[in-house]
């Protein structure tokens, strides 16, 4: 088809008719909310680098978690704060942390709201490292026994999912086979199977205060240049039992989404960071551009290369846009 006969301008003259004619549809289905999860009680306390999102206490999660259900957000992933951290990130393990308590809270208060646990120890160990450090380096082998045992906790106070987010070799076969040993064959494992070395993520480290207290996360994370080898994750974790494969950060690996969902068919999620987040509302405050628009934008281009569920920080900004 050629100009004059085809003229694409005739399918857009009208908001109507961009609607009929639309390739895709972002919906609050896909979205999932980040909640940040801590110690004491009457804790709302405000992330200065992520406007409106805060940590909070056990007694008042479940009353965001409602909310976040009340937009038509389906699912919230929790990140946990210990009052202690230690070498060995031991209170990711306590059956009565935050995270594990948040569990019980949410599903009391909103049984609908499917609820998604972050599995890692980066929130829990002193030196900030998403493991036990042997040698100055994060040990692979060892820290897989913590992960073990931190998802089981997880799945005994109700998630609905676990989500390993350290990026060791071999963790998903090592929770698939904790949880089924232990009568959770039916807990799916959404895994973050290509997970960035990413400059993106430095709003969350405030948030989950869990800034490494030395070096980086690169011998563990991957290389932001590689692509080909985010597809050997994926295969890896699907092969190992994953349900849900993850890409972190999204925007700037929209191509890794896209491969991923056209070779192996999986459900694929996609982490709109932190950076994601707060690079747009930073610049929509000084009246750099339209947040609203900048937002929206940026959500339907994650869900055009692929992925079927969007973790994002905008989930409750989003749902009250697609509900106008």
């Amino acid at each position: 088809m050629e100009f004059p006969s085809y003229r694409p301008r005739r399918l857009r003259k009208t908001e109507t008719m961009r609607k009929m004619a639309r390739e895709t549809e972002l919906s609050t289905d896909d979205f999932i909310l980040p909640l940040f999860v801590t110690y004491g009680k009457g804790v709302k306390k405000p992330i200065k680098s992520m406007p409106g999102h805060f940590q909070f206490s056990v007694d008042n999660i479940a009353g965001e978690a409602e909310e976040a259900r009340s937009l038509g957000i389906p699912a919230v992933i929790l990140f946990g704060i210990p009052e202690r951290k230690d070498d060995i990130g031991s209170g990711a393990i306590d059956p009565n942390g935050p995270v594990q308590q948040a569990i019980k809270a949410i599903k009391d208060s909103a049984p609908e709201l499917l609820v998604i646990t972050d599995v890692c120890m980066c929130e829990y160990t002193s030196h900030g490292h998403c493991g036990i450090i042997v040698n100055n380096d994060v040990d692979n082998d060892s820290t897989l026994e913590l992960l073990r045992n931190a998802a089981l906790t997880h799945a005994e106070a109700g998630a609905d999912m676990v989500a390993p987010s350290d990026m060791m070799d071999g963790r998903v076969a090592a929770i698939r086979s904790m949880l089924d040993e232990n009568g959770f064959s039916r807990v799916p494992i959404m895994s973050y199977s290509a997970k960035y070395a990413s400059a993106f993520y430095g709003p969350f480290r405030e948030a989950a205060e869990s800034t490494p207290q030395f070096g980086d996360r690169r011998s563990y994370q991957m290389d932001p240049s590689n692509a080909e080898e985010a597809l050997r994750e994926v295969m890896l974790d699907i092969n190992e039992g994953a349900d849900i494969v993850m890409v972190k950060p999204a925007l700037p690996y929209l191509d890794v989404i896209r491969r991923i969902k056209d070779r192996t068919g999986y459900p694929v999620a996609a982490y709109s960071v932190s950076g994601e987040f707060s690079m747009i509302k930073a610049a929509a405050e000084r009246g750099w551009l339209d947040g609203e628009r900048a937002m929206m934008e940026s959500l339907v281009s994650i869900k055009r290369a692929g992925a079927d569920m969007i973790l994002t920080y905008f989930a409750k900004e989003a749902a009250m846009v697609l509900q106008k």
